[in-house]
């Protein structure tokens, strides 16, 4: 059956045309029931079960057999309970998955996944094309009223079609909705209604599914129940009219990890007037929540103020104790130098909300019985969220998932509800599950639908795997990687040619061989993005059989590869450069300290070692180069930890050791990937994958410049030879930062030129990947090239698997497919990998501190030397060079008298008492692991020299 709907449409030269929409109705759409012999037989897959009502949990409300059907917002906000292992055959209709996925997509996905899970029993009705269901929308009607009503006219038909069902027990389909109008209408037409609530409540074998229900405040119920804290957010369709007309601004709101009662938001667009706005204060906040899009109005200049120095943790345990947070907002005033003042703004509304569940503990009440807690999520970041739970005596000290369902305007925290309980606080497992969800690194293991793409074993190279491909297995190629590495993306020749000249090669691992686009690996690999490198632990981008076998470069077995060989002459200048698919035969596989074992012997002359040698003497011209050319050498500790091989605990923890042959390699892969950059960026101008370094604003400098003018003790005397000798710090570009942080050397010092190169580091940009025909600034600020990307790691990095296969096609070794010619698909991709690199780093980082918690566990109190990094007005941020660890020591503690502390920004220094402290001063501190908040167990530093 055939309808149509027929309305005017004005085009944008002005013009009237008429559009007829056709819309198909069908009779032969199945209801999904498994008892059901009226409907034709539904396809494969997924569908309603035999048993019509959850297995062990029969309600009281509803004991005999039953669906259930939802209505949008039920599904929107009640995802946890749907998803729970206890709610069984579930409709959702066409008009609700519509509804969803255009108002939530992570919910839209997350509701598909069960719908595809067998064991769920939930089926999807295409309500909207079934003749009997589908419904026209009446004249004066909304089309959320109108949705409203198919969903019960839907209902109804199930009802009266499962009663023509031959069965013995008449099955009865429940209408879930947790809106009050659409409920009454319900019961008035005959339809069996309930909220979520009275539903899950009547689920009597399971009580604690309750504490799984979201709460969403009333609006009008909320004004009436208490003070209101924060104004009133302003609708999204004013907000809209207000960005266009430029009274507000949209942006990405983003939280202070050290300040609660700060954050800034990143104006989106190309406005370089306010790009960052700086907002201070409980109602200028007023509900964002981190990674929010926001909407602010900017305030006037008189009222505009500084980035805050004081260090402030919510701690409290009374969330309607607002008149300590009026207080803690008067610490944050400070009178400062004109020129420290930023563009300031409040949060006026909310554009979009990017809630996700959070992983925390549990700070019970010390209410007797009370049902009410505070949640602490696990990021600093994020506010702590009111739930109520039956359970805190069993979720005390465990890491829970709480999700937020809302901020009413009379709350000092938002509203949540309870997800999941993850285990025990403190335990290796149960820490690095909540690292991961917190970074939000996929690391489920891959599906059968993944792995069926992967190579039968045995896997051996074909005559067809030889087509468009080089064969290079008499070359002297090895590998020199980290020890115990597995994923060996990379391997290096090196030899004299006929003309005298040098011929050297990198061969990266053909991962795109094994990948194909499109298919299930494919996908997989591109939603990862990247591997995640923990300290025990690594979450592969690709299955193992590729990571740590069949792509991996290891010595003495055949490996396809991709190879970028260039001639040079002795002074590493480049003569010509080729691209080639190539098969490759490591000669072997070494560790940095093996490679250069070989390099330092004066007794070996192997090819290995001679390779090796010609390959470190031309990396040294080419660093050389690159830093004549303005590439920064910046610093950043690194750590690494030796572990007990039987309780994989932290027994040593000490900075990397870097060598020659670190730099050797990396050398080769800087000058691969800018090779490779210019040849796709040459072949595809619109569509190529780079990757740029944005240069600094200028205002990021501010901390290194007020470092290098430090003319306090105890470093007058070195800081005014320096200055004898002209030597100021220049950023005006990377070549001039360059080169005064290679003159910033002091003999009686030396530990200076590390510091100012840390803090070099924490004034950069993100470097980011982008599409060619997407962007117009293509340089790498920090390697000071005009041109780069990603080629060398395509094992852990999708980013190169993409730009391995845009240069398969630019050299003729492979066939092009459309997303890979579609620069607006590949900047979608972009913003994926960016996400994807910067939460693995994060990781990362996470793994390093938690390891370190470890490590200090079971060693008492450390008393360490330590360099002063940051002076904060509460506090100082120290390094500890031994152990290549950051912490914050405090002047301020719970339940003790607060010294007298005077903050100077302009130094900046802090006095404490009659002691005071600059930026480089060298400090003694005693470091020891902090299990007074079990919140946040973290390590805690004590200053001992000099005494306060």
């Amino acid at each position: 059956m055939l309808t149509s709907r027929t309305f005017l449409k004005r085009t944008r030269a002005g013009a009237v045309v008429k559009v007829v929409r056709e819309h198909y109705l069908r009779d032969d759409i199945p209801c999904g029931a498994a008892a059901c012999r009226l409907c034709p037989p539904r396809p494969a897959g997924p569908g309603l079960g035999l048993q019509a009502r959850p297995d062990g949990a029969a309600s009281s409300l509803c004991p005999g057999p039953h669906y259930l059907l939802p209505d949008t917002n039920l599904l929107l906000h009640q995802i946890d309970i749907l998803e729970d292992p206890v709610i069984k055959n579930v409709i959702v209709l066409q008009t609700v998955l519509q509804e969803v996925r255009n108002r939530s997509a992570p919910v839209y996905k997350r509701i598909r996944d069960v719908i595809q899970n067998p064991e769920k029993h939930f089926y999807s009705f295409t309500n909207e094309h079934h003749r009997e269901t589908y419904i026209v929308q009446e004249q004066g009607e909304s089309s959320n009223d109108r949705n409203d009503r198919a969903i019960r006219v839907a209902v109804k038909w199930y009802n009266e079609h499962l009663k023509k069902i031959e069965d013995e027990e008449k099955v009865q389909v429940i209408f879930l909705t947790n809106d009050r109008t659409n409920k009454e209408k319900a019961i008035e037409e005959g339809i069996t209604a309930y909220t979520c609530e009275e539903y899950i409540k009547s689920l009597t074998a399971n009580p604690d599914l309750v504490d799984r229900l979201a709460c969403v405040s009333d609006e009008g119920k909320e004004i009436e129940s208490g003070r209101i804290i924060f104004p009133e957010h302003i609708p999204l369709s004013k907000l809209q009219q207000g960005i266009k007309s430029g009274i507000y601004l949209q942006g990405t709101y983003r939280a202070s990890r050290d300040n609660y009662l700060e954050a800034t938001v990143w104006v989106h667009g190309d406005a370089e007037e306010h790009k960052e706005i700086i907002i201070q204060g409980l109602k200028h906040l007023n509900r964002a929540v981190h990674e929010d899009i926001v909407a602010v109005e900017l305030l006037s200049k008189d009222e505009w103020v500084a980035p805050s120095s004081v260090v402030l943790q919510d701690d409290g345990q009374n969330e309607d104790d607002i008149e300590n947070e009026e207080e803690k907002e008067n610490i944050l005033k400070t009178s400062v130098n004109k020129d420290m003042l930023r563009p300031t703004g409040k949060v006026v509304g909310i554009i979009k909300r990017n809630w996700r569940p959070f992983c925390g503990m549990l700070s019970k009440s010390q209410i007797k019985e009370a049902r009410r807690h505070l949640f602490t999520p696990a990021d600093r970041r994020i506010p702590r969220i009111r739930i109520e739970t039956r359970q805190a005596d069993t979720l005390e000290g465990q890491r829970i998932i709480v999700a937020i369902d809302g901020w009413p305007r009379n709350s000092r925290y938002p509203n949540g509800h309870f997800v999941k309980n993850l285990g025990t606080a403190g335990d290796k497992e149960t820490e690095t599950e909540v690292l991961l969800l917190e970074h939000d690194v996929p690391h489920q293991p891959f599906s059968q639908s993944v792995l069926s793409f992967l190579p039968k074993m045995p896997w051996s190279i074909t005559e067809q795997d030889m087509k468009y491909r080089e064969d290079l297995r008499h070359l002297c190629v090895c590998s020199v990687d980290p020890p115990g590495c597995t994923d060996i993306d990379d391997a290096l020749h090196c030899r004299e040619v006929e003309n005298g000249n040098i011929e050297v090669g990198v061969h990266i691992a053909d991962v795109s061989h094994f990948i194909r686009p499109g298919n299930a690996l494919d996908e997989e690999s591109a939603k990862r993005g990247t591997t995640v490198y923990l300290c025990e632990k690594r979450i592969d981008m690709v299955p193992e059989l590729l990571s740590s076998n069949l792509c991996s470069l290891r010595s003495n077995v055949d490996r396809l590869a991709f190879s970028c060989i260039w001639e040079m002459n002795h002074k590493a200048e480049i003569l010509k450069t080729r691209f080639t698919k190539s098969i490759i035969n490591s000669k072997a596989s070494l560790t940095y300290a093996e490679a250069q074992m070989r390099i330092d012997s004066s007794t070996m002359n192997d090819e290995i070692t001679t390779s090796l040698r010609g390959l470190n003497k031309l990396a040294k011209i080419l660093k050389k180069k690159r830093i004549d050319n303005g590439a920064l050498t910046l610093s950043s500790p690194e750590v690494r930890f030796h572990m007990d091989s039987e309780t994989h605990d932290p027994i040593d923890l000490q900075t990397k050791e870097l060598k020659e042959t670190n730099s050797m390699v990396e050398e080769f892969m800087l000058l691969a990937n800018i090779s490779v950059a210019q040849k796709i960026y040459d072949e595809f101008p619109e569509f190529a994958l780079l990757r740029k370094h944005p240069a600094p604003p200028p205002s990021n400098y501010d901390i290194l410049v007020k470092a290098a003018n430090n003319n306090t003790s105890p470093f007058l005397f070195i800081f005014f030879l320096l200055s004898f000798q002209n030597w100021e710090i220049k950023t005006d570009s990377a070549k001039a930062l360059a080169e005064s942080l290679d003159q910033a050397e002091s003999p009686t010092f030396p530990y200076l030129n590390t510091l100012l190169r840390i803090l070099a580091t924490r004034c950069m940009m993100q470097a980011v990947y982008f599409c060619s025909g997407m962007d117009n600034d293509f340089h790498h600020y920090g390697l000071a090239s005009p041109i780069y990307t990603h080629f060398t790691s395509p094992i852990r990095r999708y980013a190169d698997i993409i730009v391995h296969r845009l240069l398969a096609v630019a050299i003729g070794a492979d066939s092009t497919y459309p997303e890979l010619a579609d620069k607006h698909k590949l900047a979608d991709m972009c913003k994926n990998l960016n996400y994807r690199h910067k939460m693995a780093q994060y990781a990362q980082r996470a793994s390093v501190a938690f390891h370190t918690q470890l490590f200090f566990k079971s060693k008492g109190v450390v008393n360490e030397d330590a360099y002063i990094l940051f002076v904060r007005k509460n506090a100082v941020v120290v390094l500890i060079p031994k152990y290549g660890l950051e912490g914050t020591v405090f002047f301020e503690e719970k339940d003790k008298p607060t010294p007298r502390l005077d903050y100077n920004h302009e130094v900046p220094s802090l006095t404490v008492e009659d002691t005071t402290l600059h930026l480089f001063d060298k400090v003694k501190v005693n470091i020891m692991l902090d299990a007074s908040n079990i919140q946040h167990q973290k390590i805690r530093m004590v200053l001992v020299e000099p005494k306060v």
